[in-house]
């Protein structure tokens, strides 16, 4: 079995694939000061649960955009599982032209994310991540990395507003039931889901007019589905599209 780790900046997604099946998937909050022995703990607690053993694991692939996260990670796997962790980043085989200035500006997810969604959608994909930030990556009906789009995301916006205001509330980011909101809450759960759907729907149709082919589009992240619903231009919305990117990336590599 293959275990795969997404290190965000909030959350580290892990995915345990047998073959291309993805049998169990589980989140934790980042914390940079865990250490590998936690991993270890709540990993063990986590396999059991499903019936499963950490023997099991033959393969490990990591991604990470929180640098002091990667190494407990690597030892993880060293110490529990006897292997060396593949880690994304310069040097990998990719499979992906990259036409970014600057190569190795390119967040790690982005780029498992851009080739999970070129395997799935080979006419070209825009890849809308919400996450940390709210991401667009572009991918060409060539298979190329073209660039993308960064905004700050939903969790962070609602954060900033709670932080730079004297009375407004701390909310939880939900669909409110109108768009006028009656009560500040409500009020504010519609400028952020419906305002960021149309921040997606307006960003979306100005890269497709600077575009010469008709990509797929597709939303990933964990608020992804809540936002998909009051998009005119999200296709389809899968969760885990940066874990099935990391195992694509280890089966080109694992040679």
């Amino acid at each position: 079995m293959l275990l795969t780790v997404d290190i965000g900046n909030t959350h580290i997604a892990f995915g345990l694939f047998e073959g291309e099946t993805l049998r169990c998937d589980w989140r934790m909050e980042t914390r940079v000061e865990r250490t590998s022995d936690e991993y270890a703990a709540t990993l063990a607690g986590l396999f059991e649960l499903n019936g499963l053993s950490m023997r099991q694991v033959t393969g490990a692939i990591i991604s990470s955009v929180v640098p002091p996260a990667t190494a407990p990670m690597e030892r993880l796997f060293a110490r529990y599982f006897g292997l060396s962790a593949l880690v994304v980043g310069p040097g990998m085989k990719t499979g992906m032209a990259v036409l970014y200035e600057n190569p190795r500006d390119l967040g790690a997810d982005r780029i498992v994310n851009a080739v999970a969604a070129y395997a799935r959608c080979p006419q070209g994909a825009i890849v809308v991540d919400f996450g940390t930030a709210t991401t667009f990556d572009v991918i060409t009906a060539r298979g190329e990395y073209a660039g993308g789009v960064i905004a700050p995301g939903l969790m962070v916006s609602a954060e900033a507003l709670y932080r730079a205001t004297a009375r407004l509330p701390r909310v939880e980011i939900a669909r409110p039931k109108h768009v006028v909101g009656t009560n500040t809450v409500a009020s504010i759960q519609a400028g952020l889901v419906f305002g960021y759907a149309g921040m997606v729907d307006a960003l979306v149709n100005r890269i497709r007019s600077e575009l010469k082919y008709t990509p797929r589009v597709i939303a990933t992240g964990g608020l992804g589905a809540l936002v998909a619903r009051e998009s005119a231009t999200i296709e389809e919305c899968d969760d885990l599209l940066t874990l099935r990117g990391l195992r694509i990336l280890f089966e080109r590599n694992h040679a």
